[in-house]
């Protein structure tokens, strides 16, 4: 018989969620001995009734699994279950683990892993920012945790491979489903250098729920959270919140106090989030031993300096008048003293040259380095 059989068995259970399997697997050990037990000893496991009870006396395997097993199987993909020596061990610890985990990849339960979340639509400040953090990160031993998602997170992951490291992804959805579909190259990236993982079935969407839901695997499998930009209202500050209560270290880049970006990782700063400057902030709160680096945005050393294209003087002096971080072209105006038609033809040229973009609202900022 398929060893994975019983878990998916007991995961399609009704009323046996995340929390009650743990309880269930922590007193039994495996799922074939929760079908084997008595009506007793269940009972004597918190949250078991006599509904349950029949609930696990009349399990059966649905059709959808077992194509699931059989595609598993097919794609050359891995179980692992919550009691196998792969499974993250800090992902163990939360009260809410998946019983087991779909795996494209390889997962080494030794690594130290961090987890980096952020904006979707993030600036170029936060891009350059995250993949130089994490370039770093890897080269210090750590393996990067994210959600694979646009922006932020697909800079960590980037970040990690440019590095020569290891990086997981954590997806909203099925592996059979990518998202977002530009991704798919980073998918297989990911997959020859570390894993991307899913608690989800295989054909499973990315719907809105599932991403909240994932939300505790990142940070549950990681020894802290770093969230490098995100507003009041986004889902990083969802994933930092989920840190906190899994007693894991909860990290905040800061950014400019006029960028609404930012608004949300001030917050945490103010709520005791660990201010990041360098690389060593981040490895002496984790009580890991390393030679202090910096990386983009806070000081030079170790960054790369961009070769600009050929300017003429008015281009250099709006060039260098742009931040990282979005200004209103009115904005420049009133700084550079031009017309607001001479201005606009000047940006026209830079975006053409690649170095400066555009964004919703007459906004501009300094485009982040491919």
């Amino acid at each position: 018989m398929d060893p994975y059989l019983p878990w998916f068995t007991l995961k399609y259970v009704p009323g046996i969620g995340n929390h009650l399997c743990k309880r269930l697997i922590e007193r039994f050990g495996s799922p074939e001995h929760v079908f084997d037990a008595s009506k007793d000893r269940l009972l004597e496991v918190e949250g078991i009734t006599p509904r349950l009870i029949t609930a696990l006396r009349q399990a059966s395997l649905p059709a959808e699994a077992q194509k699931d097993l059989d595609l598993v199987a097919q794609k050359g993909y891995r179980i692992i279950c919550l009691t196998e020596p792969g499974y993250p061990p800090l992902l163990r610890e939360i009260p809410d683990p998946p019983p087991f985990l779909y795996v494209s990849g390889t997962l080494d339960s030794s690594e130290h892993s961090l987890a980096v979340v952020g904006s979707r639509n993030a600036t170029a400040y936060g891009l350059t920012t995250t993949r130089r953090l994490c370039g770093d990160l890897v080269g210090k031993g750590l393996s990067i945790v994210s959600g694979m998602a646009r922006g932020i997170d697909t800079a960590a992951h980037e970040g990690a491979l440019m590095g020569k490291g290891r990086t997981i992804a954590v997806l909203g959805s099925g592996l059979e489903q990518i998202y977002p579909a530009e991704n798919r190259e980073l998918f297989q990236r990911i997959t020859e250098n570390g894993a991307v993982i899913s608690e989800f079935a295989l054909s499973a969407l990315p719907e809105a729920h599932h991403f909240p839901q994932r939300n505790r695997i990142i940070s549950g499998m990681s020894l802290g959270t770093l969230v490098v930009e995100a507003t009041r209202k986004s889902g990083s500050l969802i994933t930092a919140r989920l840190a906190a209560e899994q007693n894991r270290e909860v990290f905040a880049i800061p950014g400019s106090i006029h960028s609404f970006k930012s608004a949300g990782t001030h917050i945490l700063i103010k709520q005791g989030a660990k201010l990041v400057e360098h690389v060593q902030d981040i490895l002496d709160e984790l009580n890991l031993q390393s030679r202090s680096l910096s990386f983009g945005g806070f000081e030079s050393g170790g960054a790369e300096v961009r070769v600009l294209p050929s300017l003429s003087e008015a281009e250099r002096v709006v060039f260098n008048t742009l931040t990282p971080y979005p200004v209103h072209c009115d904005e420049l105006v009133r700084r550079l003293s031009l017309t607001s038609g001479k201005l606009m033809a000047i940006l026209l040229q830079l975006e053409v040259k690649g170095l400066v973009q555009q964004t919703a609202g007459n906004y501009f900022s300094v485009k982040a380095e491919d």
